[in-house]
C-alpha cells in the first residue's frame, strides 16, 4: 500500500470502513476488488492524491485487530467503528488536527474516487463551509404509501440528485454537525446540515463514483477500472500473477536437514551449493516465476564458490528484493514436500511460521504439506527430497 505523504495542505480526510456489508452478502471493506483488497483502492486514492496531511480510517474490531498495525505502519492512522455510521464519525473525528482547516469523509465503499473530484469538493467546503458531490438521477423517482403496496407521488426529476462523497466540511462545521446529530443515526452526515441552516455547495460527480453494495457493484467497478487501465497505464490496476517452483535434493549424512527455514531432526541432510532448503528455493523460483524475473540461479549461480553453504533465507532476502523492484507484493504460498523420510506432518506449523517471517507475510497465507512417492523412485526409495509450490502475486 502507498505510504501517506505530509503535504502543506490543512486538511485532512476520514474513511468510513466499518459497514457489515448486509445487502453483499458478507463483510465487504475487505472484499476483492481487481486483485487487491476494496478498501485498498479507497484508501490509495486519498493517500497518493497528496492533498492530505492525515488520514483516518475507522475499521470494525474484527479488521482493526487484523489490519490495524499494517495500516498505522503505511502512515495510515486508524480508529474503531462504532455501532452506527455517525457513531464511526465521531470516533475518527476524535483524531483530525485541531489545526485541520478541512475534513473530507468518504465511504471506504467508494474505491473509484478520483483526485479531481476530491480537490473539487475540499475548494467547495473551503468557500461555502460544506460541499457535497452529486450527480442528476437518471430513474424517474416515486414516493410510495407508508406500505410499501402502491406509489403515491412523481417528484421532479430536475431538483433531485443522488449525493455521494466525500462530503467535505470546514473543521469547524463538521464539529457543530457532529454536536447536532446527538444519538440518532444518519445515513448521510450531510443530512445535519439542513437543520443548521447550512447549504453545502453542490459539486458535479460522476457515475464511476459508485459505491460498491451488492455484487452487481463489484462487476460494474472492474468494468470501469479495466476501461481506467486500457484508456491509461497498466499500473493503474494491479494484476493479480502466478508462478510455479520445483527443487530436488539428494539426502547425505553429515549435512543439517533444513526446510523452510527450520532445522529438523535427521542423520541426513540434503546436499547443495547452499544449505539445499528445497522448500524455501521452490517457494523463491515460484515468486520470481510469477514476475517473469528468471529463478535463483540467475541470482545465485552454481559456480560461485564465494557463496557457497549460503543460508536460503538470503535467497529469499534476494527474492523480496527484486518483487519490491517490480513493485509486486505476494498474495500466497503453497509448497508441497515429497519426502518417504523424515515424517514431516508433525513440522507444518514450525515450517509455515518460518517461511511467513522470512518473507513478511502472514501465517494464514502460507501452506506447508507434504506427501510420500510411496517407495518409488529416488525419493521413494529416500535418497532425495522434492518441493513443488505455487506463489500468486499482486503486481
Amino acid at each position: 500500500m502507498t505510504r501517506a505523504r505530509k503535504p502543506a495542505a490543512t486538511a485532512e480526510a476520514i474513511i468510513l470502513a466499518g459497514g457489515a456489508g448486509t445487502r453483499m452478502g458478507r463483510e465487504k471493506q475487505y472484499l476483492p476488488l481487481a486483485g487487491r483488497p476494496m478498501i485498498e483502492w479507497t484508501v490509495e486514492a486519498f493517500v497518493a492524491s497528496g492533498l492530505f496531511s492525515k488520514v483516518i480510517l475507522a475499521l470494525g474490531p474484527g479488521n482493526l485487530e487484523r489490519h490495524g498495525g499494517a495500516w498505522r505502519e503505511a502512515g495510515v492512522e486508524t480508529a474503531p467503528a462504532g455501532p452506527t455510521r455517525t457513531d464511526s464519525l465521531r470516533s475518527a473525528f476524535r483524531l483530525v488536527s485541531p489545526g485541520a482547516g478541512l475534513v473530507a469523509v468518504h465511504d471506504g465503499a467508494r474505491p473509484l474516487v478520483s483526485r479531481e473530484l476530491i480537490k473539487a469538493c475540499l475548494a467547495g467546503a473551503d468557500e461555502a463551509g460544506a460541499a457535497v458531490p452529486a450527480v442528476p438521477l437518471k430513474d424517474t423517482v416515486k414516493t410510495v404509501s407508508a406500505d410499501g403496496r402502491v406509489f403515491e407521488s412523481t417528484p421532479p426529476r430536475s431538483s433531485m440528485m443522488a449525493v455521494q462523497t466525500p462530503q467535505c466540511y470546514r473543521r469547524e462545521v463538521l464539529a457543530d454537525l457532529l454536536a447536532a446529530a446527538e444519538k440518532k443515526d444518519y445515513s448521510d452526515e450531510s443530512q445535519v446540515l439542513e437543520r443548521l441552516g447550512i447549504k453545502a455547495a453542490v459539486v458535479r460527480s460522476d457515475y464511476r463514483n459508485i459505491k460498491i453494495t451488492t455484487p452487481e457493484d463489484v462487476v460494474i467497478a472492474e468494468a470501469f477500472m479495466k476501461d481506467a487501465k486500457q484508456t491509461t497505464s497498466r499500473s493503474y490496476v494491479a494484476v493479480s500473477r502466478a508462478g510455479f517452483g520445483y527443487d530436488i535434493h539428494r539426502l547425505v549424512e553429515g549435512r543439517p536437514l533444513i526446510l523452510g527455514g527450520v532445522k529438523i531432526e535427521h542423520p541426513r541432510g540434503l546436499l547443495g551449493h547452499s544449505d539445499g532448503d528445497v522448500v524455501l528455493h521452490s517457494i523463491c523460483d515460484a515468486l520470481l516465476g510469477a514476475i517473469s524475473a528468471g529463478e535463483i540461479g540467475v541470482y545465485f549461480p552454481p559456480t560461485d564458490l564465494t557463496i557457497m553453504g549460503i543460508s536460503s533465507a538470503a535467497i529469499a532476502e534476494k527474492t523480496l528484493e527484486v518483487l519490491a523492484s517490480r513493485k509486486a507484493r505476494i498474495i500466497n504460498v503453497d509448497a508441497t514436500i515429497v519426502a518417504e523420510e523424515p515424517k514431516l506432518k508433525p513440522h507444518y506449523e514450525a515450517i509455515r511460521d518460518s517461511v511467513a517471517r522470512i518473507l513478511r507475510m502472514d501465517k494464514a497465507d502460507v501452506s506447508i504439506k507434504a506427501k510420500s512417492r510411496e517407495g518409488l523412485g529416488e525419493v521413494g526409495h529416500g535418497d532425495a527430497i522434492v518441493c513443488y509450490a505455487t506463489a500468486s502475486v499482486l503486481k
